[in-house]
Parts: C-alpha cells; sequence; structure tokens
C-alpha cells in the first residue's frame, strides 16, 4: 500500500484547480487560458515525475495502491493502481489535454466554464485509468458525460443539439450495462459485497453468469469504442463539437472501451472472452472495411476523419481478441498511436475550417498555396492516420496482424480472410485521406476567388502540430520507447489466465 497518496493528488488536482476558475480575474481570457494551461502542464509533470521515481517497471503488479473508505453501507472504496496500460494512457490523456488546452484559445464565449469542464473531464479520464475499484470505474466513466454534453450544446456547429442529445442517449443509455454487470459480480456467492479488481479476479462464475456478465459490459463498451453497429453519435458528434473537444474525444474518450474491454472483460472474465474472442475479430474486421468505405463519401471533413477513428479502432478489437502477447501490445499501441494521430487531424481541420469557413470538401481546393503550413500539417497527420512505415499506426496493425496469426487456437481459413480483410482496408485508408487532401488543398476554388483571411497557421497551431507529430515518428522508428511499458504485464496476464 502507498503512503503518499500520489493518485489521488492526480486524480483530483484538475478538477480541484478547476473550481478556482471562477475566482480569477475578469479583465479578458488572457488569464484564465494561461491559468488553465499551466494547471494541465502541472498535472502532466507530476504525472511524469510520479511513474518515474515511484513506479518501479521490472514489478508487474498492481502499484501505488490506495485504498481509502468512501461509502461504508455500500463497500464503495476510492481504491487507485497502476500497471503498464494504465500507465500509457495516462500519459497519453495528460499529453492530448495540454495540447487541447492550448487549442481551445481561440474560445472567447464563456471561457470560465469551456476550460473548467475540460479540467473536470481531465480528472475523469486520469481516475478511470487508475481506477482499481469497478464501482469507481462506473464513477469515472459516468464523470465524463455531463462535460462533454455541455461542451457540444453550448460550443458546437449548427446542429449541436442533435449530436449532444444522440451522444447522452448512447453513452448514458449504454452505461447502466456498466452497473448491472458490477452489481452481478460483486454480489455473487458472497454475503459482503466487493467491488475490488483484484478480489473479483478471483472469483469463478458459471460460464453461463460469465458470458452473460461479459455481454452486459460489452454493450457499454461497444457504444464508446465504438463498435458497428453503436457507432453513429461519433460522427455526428466530431462533426459539431469545436476541435479543441474533439481531441479529447478522439485522443482519449474512444480508448475508455478499450481500455475496460482489456481490463475488465479480458482480465475479470477470462473464460467468456475466449468465447467472445473471433466474434471481436470478425466485428473489428468488418468494422475497418465499412467505416472506410464510409469515410469515403463524405463530404463533412470532420465525419471523415470520425469514420476514419471508426475504421482505426477495428484494429484494436481485433488485437484484444488475437488473445496473443504480440496482439495485445499491438492493440494497446494502435490505442495510443490513435490517440496521437487523431488528436492532431482535428485540429488541422478546425484551424482549415477557421481560414475557409467551411467543412465541406467539394467547397474547397487550392489552399496548399496560400497556407503551406497547414497543408504540410494536414499531410503530415494524413501520412500518419494511413500507417504509413515509420509511423506508430504501421508498427500497430503489422503487431495485430502477427497476432492473430500466432493463435494456435484459429484456423488458417480464419486467420487468411480475417488478414485478407485486414489489408483491404488498409488500401481503403489512403483512398479517403488522398482524395480529401487533393479535394481541400488542390485545385483552383478558393484560392482563385482571393479569400482574405486565408492567413497560415501561426506559432501556437504549428507547436501543436509539431508536439503530436514527433512522438507518432519517435514510435514508429522505435517502438521500443514504450512498449515495454506495458510488455511484462500483458505477458504475465496471458500466462496465468488464458
Amino acid at each position: 500500500m502507498n503512503h503518499f497518496p500520489w493518485l489521488t493528488i492526480i486524480v483530483l488536482f484538475p478538477i480541484s484547480a478547476g473550481l478556482l476558475i471562477p475566482f480569477l480575474p475578469a479583465q479578458g481570457n488572457k488569464v484564465i487560458r494561461w491559468y488553465t494551461l499551466g494547471v494541465c502542464l502541472l498535472e502532466f509533470l507530476l504525472i511524469t515525475y510520479t511513474f518515474c521515481y515511484h513506479y518501479r517497471f521490472d514489478n508487474n503488479s498492481i502499484q501505488l495502491r490506495e485504498d481509502y473508505n468512501w461509502i461504508d453501507f455500500m463497500d464503495f472504496h476510492w481504491r487507485l493502481g497502476i500497471d503498464g496500460p494504465s500507465i500509457g494512457l495516462i500519459l497519453l490523456t495528460g499529453f492530448i489535454t495540454t495540447l487541447s488546452a492550448l487549442a481551445a484559445w481561440p474560445i472567447t464565449r464563456n471561457p470560465r466554464l469551456f476550460y473548467f469542464l475540460m479540467l473536470a473531464m481531465y480528472s475523469g479520464q486520469v481516475g478511470l485509468f487508475a481506477s482499481q475499484d469497478i464501482l469507481l470505474f462506473f464513477f469515472m466513466w459516468e464523470l465524463e458525460l455531463l462535460p462533454v454534453y455541455l461542451l457540444l450544446i453550448m460550443w458546437g456547429g449548427k446542429r449541436r443539439l442533435y449530436a449532444a442529445t444522440k451522444f447522452v442517449l448512447y453513452t448514458a443509455g449504454s452505461s447502466i450495462f456498466i452497473l448491472i454487470g458490477a452489481l452481478i459480480m460483486a454480489f455473487y456467492e458472497s454475503d459482503v459485497s466487493t467491488f475490488d479488481f483484484q478480489i473479483l479476479s478471483a472469483k469463478a462464475y458459471p460460464l453461463e453468469l460469465e458470458v452473460i456478465i461479459y455481454s452486459s459490459f460489452l454493450i457499454a463498451y461497444a457504444v464508446k469504442l465504438p463498435i458497428l453497429p453503436f457507432h453513429t453519435w461519433l460522427p455526428d458528434t466530431h462533426g459539431e463539437a469545436h476541435y479543441s473537444t474533439c481531441m479529447l474525444l478522439a485522443g482519449i474518450l474512444l480508448k475508455m472501451g478499450g481500455y475496460g474491454l482489456i481490463r475488465i472483460n479480458m482480465e475479470l472474465l477470462p473464460h467468456a472472452h475466449s468465447i467472445f474472442a473471433p466474434w471481436l475479430i470478425t466485428a473489428g474486421a468488418v468494422q475497418i472495411v465499412y467505416a472506410a468505405l464510409t469515410s469515403i463519401s463524405q463530404r463533412n471533413l470532420k465525419r471523415r476523419i470520425a469514420y476514419s477513428s471508426v475504421s482505426h479502432m477495428g484494429f484494436v478489437l481485433i488485437g484484444i481478441g488475437s488473445i496473443t502477447s504480440i496482439g495485445l501490445n499491438g492493440a494497446i499501441l494502435q490505442m495510443i498511436s490513435h490517440g496521437l494521430i487523431g488528436a492532431s487531424l482535428f485540429p488541422s481541420s478546425g484551424i482549415s475550417y477557421d481560414r475557409t469557413r467551411t467543412l465541406f470538401l467539394d467547397q474547397m481546393g487550392g489552399i496548399a498555396a496560400p497556407m503551406p503550413k497547414i497543408f504540410a500539417s494536414f499531410t503530415g497527420s494524413s501520412m500518419a492516420s494511413l500507417a504509413l512505415p515509420g509511423m506508430s499506426g504501421f508498427v500497430a496493425e503489422i503487431m495485430i496482424s502477427l497476432g492473430i496469426i500466432d493463435n494456435q487456437n484459429y484456423s488458417p481459413i480464419f486467420k487468411v480472410i480475417i488478414i485478407t480483410i485486414q489489408a483491404i482496408g488498409t488500401i481503403l485508408t489512403p483512398i479517403y485521406l488522398l482524395s480529401m487532401l487533393r479535394q481541400m488543398f488542390h485545385g483552383y476554388k478558393l484560392h482563385n476567388t482571393s479569400i482574405p483571411y486565408l492567413i497560415d497557421a501561426g506559432p501556437r497551431e504549428i507547436f501543436i502540430s509539431i508536439c503530436l507529430f514527433f512522438p507518432v515518428i519517435g514510435i514508429g522508428i522505435y517502438p521500443n520507447l514504450v512498449l515495454p511499458i506495458w510488455n511484462n504485464e500483458m505477458n504475465l496476464f496471458l500466462s496465468q489466465n488464458l
């Protein structure tokens, strides 16, 4: 048990600092912007310091554990702890949220509430990845709903009410299944309920009941990840949200579903996971191709990027379903990689919209000449998204494919079919990304109209793109920068359970 509450401080610091925003000076937005950016940066540095100096990477167990009794009558504990997979996603959360706060500087309407909601999301996301209690996991999962809803409905586009309502209906409606599954696990064959991951992992359930519990959790993750056909909220949300909010959604929020699938379904319900694994792989393969084909038909820039996210998250499903070390490591790496790439595509689309005042690709064209820096930024992010060799996505997708091949329980025909479908998706990806670049930056439409506000990217926008692009290249060239963080935990789990 850790004696100094490092994780509690990390989880509560952003939202606590956000509560001080109403007391900041009222003159202009500059103080609020710098204060929020300072809080995000300080939190990220605190996360980095804690993991570097208080976490032992040669120890495969849950570390920095904290356990405080919260609500007695229902055994609700504040249980926190971290291991390799949670470290990677917490670091991603800190990195993306800091850059998102910088990307949100153009926000001028009610910035106090905007930045408070962003800091509240920060705490909820870090808290979820650090949770070692299934009820606390549910609490942090629900904590995301209200901030995202308000960010959508107050700073979204013309159809923001529809998008926000759809988001809440999908995510709140599916979240109840986490609570149902948690309660069944906590009270099964036990006089005293417990929601502790460590105790629940030692419980044994009849296979029929385990399948029911697994299905309950899977419904919630299918919405958040998302998995077809529960994905339709995502393009509407991305299409209407401010691009700084889209960075949080694509970079972090979707990863909560993948993390839950690994942390709860795979680790706590391994027998049911073995049954569902081939279906997850099949769903992932279909999702890769379907979302890629749908992306090609999208005229709206942000909706095209949103469907590309749905397609790329299909690889995560395949990696988790492979039940092999290299496949699971590839799935986590794909979540990290897509978090960085997705978060880089949306600010590029946002600053393009700020200049052209349109998101429709058939109304763009010829803006590469007046805006070469935006062109370079968008092109780099698109190359990363299509998994070009030397980029992080390439390594992740190769590992996931090898994970399928390594599993001896799947027939050769099944493996060939899945790999072929993956290859088709890989071919479709450059089609919708390169056609997007052609429609936006080449041709003559906007350039010939001599629109006076086609101003190139400024230092702040260039800095955001560079910060997101360098890790993508670094991981792509040398994946061992991050793979050792969670590799040992995955190997240990597979050797003990599956």
